[in-house]
């Protein structure tokens, strides 16, 4: 998974994506606080530094920029000096392509916050939140018409300011469908109605317990609220942003995919929704899968909290991390058979149909990597079961395994289409189907159904067997005779 999403990255096109909402300008001011007011019981902090860049729908441009990706921005700005700096900082960089319209009825929303140290005191924001005048409203939705039919994805950022009024929304929602667009949307408020037809909403926590009505605790708390949300509005998906637990990608008719955020420290969790729905606009406009977006998405939200201030991430910065944690996630997956219990018990639980495969895999060959395709195929979580070196010693005699259990558990936890890798040290993995308990069960087209160990106790707890087809002249065993001959 890691790597496929690596080899994605490395190769990410430049796609212009469409960012339409709430543009803002967030202003920092850095200071010192090493006493309290004498006048009141309240920090006096001392000015160190100010900084002033784009926010709300703004920072979702900055973070769509720094992946790499050109961007076109419908907002609106008053006839104020913030105005004139957010449209300032649009214009410096030749990727974006900004669409402001100015009200001079309205002011630019302002927030600024007060930062001592690394943590924030207090926040002052300037805004007026009613919707746009309708004569405003329909020049929003000229410039739509205009630019959606040139980009490859639509990302609307709601922060209920009044740029994305019921009208905006559904002519977004239309010409998304119409064009063959997909429009993600980074929801605000308990109704959802407005919404309703989109492909992608993208609530965190406390955006989805108040849309859903119920507290969301667990994930399995938000995969429900989730389903429930998809069900009313006819959403293709929803992308929980869950804070410390990850997110939760729930798609209709699909099994939920929970990815747990990358343990860092938080500083700060400024904009870390933008960067979320940034990353996964960008995936998604590249053409990668709803899953791989979602990864994207998560590693980007987790490396932007462990940052000061309203972040952005890099391309580069998202490789690194996927690199580490490829690393760290080909150690989660081999696992005793104890661990491996628990965890497929959960796969279970989340909907999952588990399949299981074995074998020795002691020099892995075509015929290998086209038998554990064909079994991830037939299932959405693949346990491979991997012989032991005694008990490869005891089936292929003394010379044998050429490569030790850790090398070719390491080997095999690499390659995409495994999830876990459990070593068994007896002859057949017969016990370890039993204590697994997988719902499909797959070896080569050399053997039949009556041949195949485990198979008897699959059916009887309702499993299915699949007999894979086998790639010709594919053997470990002649490859060694060959290197032993020097052919």
């Amino acid at each position: 998974m890691q790597f496929d999403i690596i080899q994605q990255l490395e190769r990410l096109p430049s796609n212009p994506i469409l960012v339409v909402g709430d543009v803002m300008l967030d202003r920092f001011m850095y200071g010192q606080v090493d006493r309290i007011s004498p006048e009141a019981p309240i920090p006096v902090m001392r000015y160190v530094r100010e900084i002033s860049m784009l926010g709300g729908a703004g920072n979702v441009v900055r973070n769509l920029v720094s992946l790499k990706q050109h961007c076109d921005l419908i907002s609106v700005i008053g006839a104020d000096s913030a105005g004139f700096e957010v449209a300032k900082q649009l214009s410096l960089d030749e990727v974006i392509t900004p669409h402001l319209l100015t009200d001079k009825d309205r002011p630019t929303t302002i927030k600024t916050r007060f930062v001592a140290g690394i943590q924030q005191v207090l926040r002052c924001d300037v805004e007026r939140a009613e919707n746009l005048s309708a004569a405003m409203e329909d020049q929003v939705i000229t410039r739509l018409r205009l630019a959606v039919p040139q980009v490859s994805a639509v990302i609307l950022s709601d922060y209920a300011k009044g740029v994305l009024t019921q009208k905006v929304i559904a002519e977004a929602i239309a010409l998304g469908k119409q064009h063959n667009k997909p429009v993600i949307i980074d929801p605000k408020g308990r109704d959802y109605t407005r919404y309703t037809g989109a492909d992608i909403v993208t609530p965190n926590r406390k955006e989805l317990t108040e849309a859903s009505g119920h507290e969301i605790r667990t994930v399995e708390d938000a995969v429900k609220a989730s389903e429930q949300l998809i069900a009313k509005y006819k959403f293709k998906a929803v992308l929980a942003k869950l804070g410390g637990d990850g997110v939760c990608l729930v798609a209709a008719g699909k099994p939920p995919i929970h990815i747990k955020a990358t343990a860092r420290e938080v500083y700060d969790v400024s904009g870390a929704g933008d960067t979320v729905i940034a990353g996964f606009a960008t995936a998604l406009a590249a053409g990668m899968s709803m899953e791989h977006a979602a990864h994207t998405a998560n590693e980007a939200g987790s490396i932007v909290v462990s940052k000061v201030g309203t972040a952005t991430v890099s391309i580069e910065e998202l490789i690194n991390n996927f690199r580490q944690v490829e690393d760290r996630d080909i150690n989660e997956k081999v696992l005793t058979q104890n661990k491996a219990i628990e965890l497929v018990e959960r796969w279970r639980r989340q909907g999952l149909n588990v399949g299981f495969t074995n074998g020795c895999f002691d020099l892995v060959h075509p015929g290998h990597i086209s038998l554990l395709q064909q079994s991830r195929k037939a299932c959405d979580r693949l346990v491979v079961g991997l012989n032991s070196d005694a008990s490869v010693k005891r089936l292929k005699g003394a010379e044998r395994p050429v490569q030790n259990e850790k090398a070719r558990a390491t080997v095999l936890a690499t390659l995409n289409p495994v999830d876990l890798v459990v070593i068994f040290n007896e002859d057949t993995p017969l016990e370890l189907i039993k204590a697994l308990r997988p719902n499909v069960l797959v070896k080569g087209a050399d053997y039949t159904e009556e041949t195949v160990v485990g198979a008897a106790d699959v059916k009887s707890w309702g499993g299915s067997i699949v007999l894979a087809n086998l790639v010709e002249g594919q053997s470990t065993t002649n490859t060694i005779k060959k290197l032993k001959s020097g052919a």
